[in-house]
């Protein structure tokens, strides 16, 4: 296993771009008088670590040799105490195998494989400045967690044992009654493919707006807007403007009613050389009942003339169903029925997805799958689970059967 220094590669050369502003405000600030109060903030700061243990195996009905991967991703962290109302956050990330590579995982060369999209890799997860020094707000500068409402236009894809971050400056400000707003500027994903992958960064101009109302009783109302220039890859360059409702109303002592309603239009944006304007639809409802929540809706990525809806910087596994087999949107678009059973047996959550496939145009069948997830936390440290799912393939792609087991602790 061959792990890059991250001196030597030019991801980390851009590191020095958070990392430069960070040697400057700790120094202009410092006074003999403040300096021990500074060296107390970096040296009394406190340490996290998140290990998780995951097996995987898929068996696709293709040429391909199945899949099996035994890997430990490990992150450990540092978060300085605050001083003046700033901090400093790093994180690095390791992912190993345990034993054979004997699954694809994008830049191993087992190209006779299934893809499992776990790269060996050690990486810088991350690390950002943070000021809380303003009130009701927090300011972060650097490599950061991202994840906005459902995780559906973007994530961290934290399934994946390699986690996809963001470089940037986001802003999020709480002093409207019952409002938060999280505005931001990234210019690149780190993605879950590792930076010795030609596709593990997403170069960006990226302005992103996410406005949450939380003042209504039946629920909660999101305006977002985001504008995803890629520098590298025009074509996918999008402009994308919704509004989501989210929430939830008692219909009798012991049972609740849950519904969600989304709506986006997403068109060409920057240097994008097609011209196109599609919709993206989320109609979903449920109860809540007796331990038993029953859920039941309709997504839909459009199409305009061949081109597609998409999300390339959702946590996509999250999406249109676990075997990952539309982690790009089909050119006639997707249609995503769905229905799902979750209840909690001696502290053992269930949870049973089923989930029917069409195009949004041309009457495509594309195919069904059904999805069963079991987990335990013994407490807010450790945790296990056990999640299978089984794609049909009718028009699209090929039967495909994956399964996980994982563990985890952390603290």
């Amino acid at each position: 296993m061959k792990k890059r220094s991250l001196l030597s590669s030019s991801r980390a050369r851009k590191l020095s771009l958070p990392v430069l502003p960070l040697g400057i405000l700790l120094v202009s600030t410092a006074t003999p008088v403040a300096s021990q109060s500074l060296t107390d903030a970096l040296t009394s700061g406190t340490v996290s670590a998140d290990i998780r243990y995951r097996y995987e195996f898929v068996d696709q009905d293709n040429s391909l040799d199945n899949a099996q991967a035994s890997t430990v991703r490990t992150r450990l962290g540092y978060r300085t105490a605050r001083y003046q109302g700033f901090e400093v956050f790093m994180e690095a990330e390791d992912v190993t195998a345990v034993g054979n590579e004997n699954y694809n995982s994008t830049i191993n060369g087992t190209v006779d494989h299934s893809v499992v999209a776990d790269p060996t890799e050690t990486e810088v997860n991350q690390v950002y400045l943070r000021y809380r020094g303003l009130a009701d707000t927090t300011l972060t500068y650097g490599r950061q967690r991202l994840a906005l409402d459902n995780h559906r236009f973007i994530g961290n894809v934290g399934w994946r044992q390699n986690e996809q971050t963001f470089d940037g400056f986001t802003a999020v400000n709480t002093s409207l009654r019952d409002t938060r707003i999280t505005a931001g500027y990234l210019y690149n994903a780190n993605r879950i493919f590792s930076d010795a992958s030609p596709v593990g960064n997403f170069g960006m101009r990226a302005p992103v707006l996410n406005v949450q109302y939380e003042g209504l009783a039946a629920g909660t109302v999101t305006g977002y807007g985001y504008l995803l220039d890629f520098t590298d890859l025009p074509s996918l360059s999008t402009q994308t403007f919704g509004l989501r409702f989210d929430g939830g109303t008692a219909i009798t002592d012991g049972a609740k009613a849950l519904y969600t309603l989304e709506y986006a239009r997403q068109s060409d944006y920057g240097d994008n050389s097609q011209s196109f304007d599609v919709d993206y639809w989320l109609l979903e409802a449920g109860l809540a009942t007796l331990g038993v929540t029953f859920k039941a809706g309709m997504e839909t990525l459009g199409s305009d003339d061949g081109k597609a809806f998409q999300t390339p910087l959702a946590t996509l596994h999250a999406m249109n169903g676990w075997a990952d087999q539309f982690l790009v949107t089909p050119v006639d678009g997707l249609q995503d029925i769905h229905a799902s059973v979750a209840t909690s047996v001696n502290g053992v959550k269930l949870m049973v997805v089923y989930r029917d496939f069409s195009s949004d145009r041309n009457s495509v069948d594309y195919g069904s799958e059904l999805g069963l997830q079991a987990t335990y936390a013994f407490d807010e440290n450790y945790s296990v689970g056990a999640k299978f799912a089984s794609y049909s393939a009718d028009d699209f792609g090929v039967d495909t059967d994956k399964a996980w087991l994982w563990a985890g602790v952390k603290f």
